[in-house]
């Protein structure tokens, strides 16, 4: 391993940086192969379009670009695609993949459950190695299925179990509407009010993300009240992503349960949810891990859950030991490990789609892809610093260990009118009430160059505005 001489370590040993007039941009090519240390890494940008293109041109990863469909204008334009946090785009191998089980069903039907190269049967499990990958869990502890709030009603039901006293579900200020709202149905479900029962986290005055320090002390002063916690790893709308490991031993500390919303962090930053000790976590596959519209979502349960018989699940013949599965017998005998969630059979044709994305991670790999992504959200970041003006302020924290591949820009003014003259220039972006523009460089296809010409089509736009 050569280590980058653009990257500076705190509390290790020094490594010497070369002269930022002097940047050699071939010495950048190793940041993609180094073990990555998150709070520690410092790139010497350089705001002109001729660094972007060099970075490109170094770039180890950017033979993935070729490998996914590139959205295009109403004019037949290329589009600058900042949208990975909301829709991946689609790789180019998910229509074989699709194929194949269209022709398996034309030519055995029913049969191929059981036949050919791929039997339908044990089609997911195919894609449970790269997946427990991503998740940095054991392969038994995950089981890919149903969409994400589905599978959050399913491990509320069996995780949520709220007494007289301890009752209440910790979330940060501002969690995803969904689920806000799947939260709130079981709280009523048992019993409680929902207005009681969700405690939220909220920042200190005049700052707009919480500290991992301001959690911990929310967790010990409610902790006896609280029956379980649970946050997204990283937040939909600032893009904070939280110390996941710390909230958990926070959490378990004050007997609560733990559990995570991985919508906006499965695919996009480092998980190790086994080691950390979380009791569950669900994700879904359609935004960072381009699985497709509605791709299939996934479930984590720790494994020192699985022999339990004292918390309740909600069962179906899928979830049956595969081995009677189809021996329809009265009795209910779950599946060892996270499997025995399973309530009914997965869509085959997107189980195709969500192999032909785990496959790019297995062969890219989660830690080069995250050292990209570190690089080009904070390409994105030193630009937009550069852009004289006062309309817009980052709420995403600044450290890259706190967030993952998201800048949010709180707007200030007709924000809104920015926004859609970013999407009449095609710039492909979102929206989110009352006032952030949401960008996500995404480091399996967006580019050095696109951020750039982001920034100047921005900095622009503003120049118009006065």
């Amino acid at each position: 391993m050569v280590p980058s001489p653009c990257v500076a370590l705190q509390g290790a040993q020094a490594v010497p940086r070369i002269n930022e007039k002097l940047l050699s941009f071939a010495t950048l090519a190793h940041l993609w192969d180094a073990p990555y240390f998150p709070s520690m890494m410092k790139i010497p940008y350089d705001p002109s379009p001729a660094f972007a293109e060099e970075m490109d041109l170094r770039d180890p990863l950017r033979r993935y670009r070729a490998q996914f469909y590139l959205p295009k204008r109403r004019d037949g334009q290329a589009a600058l695609y900042f949208l990975g946090n909301s829709l991946g785009l689609q790789p180019r191998s998910t229509r074989e993949h699709i194929s194949r089980v269209l022709d398996d069903w034309a030519t055995r039907a029913v049969e191929g459950y059981f036949e050919g190269e791929d039997p339908w049967l044990s089609y997911a499990d195919r894609s449970i190695k790269p997946t427990a990958e991503i998740l940095g869990a054991l392969p038994h502890e995950i089981v890919v299925m149903n969409a994400l709030t589905v599978n959050l009603h399913l491990m509320l039901t069996s995780f949520y179990r709220p007494t007289r006293d301890r009752f209440k579900i910790l979330v940060e200020e501002r969690p995803f509407p969904s689920d806000l709202y799947a939260l709130s149905s079981h709280a009523a479900l048992h019993g409680h009010d929902p207005a009681q029962a969700i405690l939220r986290c909220t920042p200190r005055p005049g700052e707009q993300t919480l500290s991992t320090e301001e959690i911990e002390s929310e967790i010990e002063r409610n902790g006896g009240s609280i029956a379980l916690v649970l946050f997204g790893g990283v937040n939909y709308y600032t893009g904070q992503a939280f110390d996941m490991q710390r909230l958990t031993e926070a959490g378990q500390k004050q007997g609560c349960v733990v559990g995570f919303d991985l919508a906006h962090a499965a695919g996009n930053i480092p998980l190790s949810l086994h080691d950390w000790g979380s009791d569950f976590a669900v994700w879904c596959s359609y935004k960072y891990m381009n699985a497709g519209p509605g791709g299939p979502a996934g479930c984590f349960i720790h494994e020192k859950h699985h022999g339990r018989t004292d918390i309740p699940r909600l069962a179906g013949w899928w979830g049956e030991e595969v081995q009677k599965r189809f021996l329809m017998t009265p009795k209910f005998t779950p599946a060892p490990g996270a499997e025995g969630w399973q309530i009914s059979s997965q869509s085959v044709p997107m189980l195709a789609a969500y192999r032909a994305a785990v496959n790019l991670f297995a062969q890219a790999g989660m830690e080069r892809l995250r050292a990209k992504s570190v690089a080009l959200t904070g390409y994105l970041e030193f630009l937009l610093q550069n852009v004289a003006s006062g309309s817009f302020s980052i709420i995403t924290p600044g450290d890259p260990a706190q967030r993952g591949a998201q800048l949010s820009l709180r707007t200030q003014g007709d924000g809104h009118r920015i926004f859609q003259k970013l999407l009449d220039r095609g710039v492909l972006c979102d929206w989110r009430e009352p006032d952030v523009i949401r960008v996500a460089p995404a480091p399996f296809y967006n580019t050095f160059a696109e951020v750039s010409t982001f920034a100047r089509i921005l900095s622009s736009i503003l120049r118009e505005s006065g």
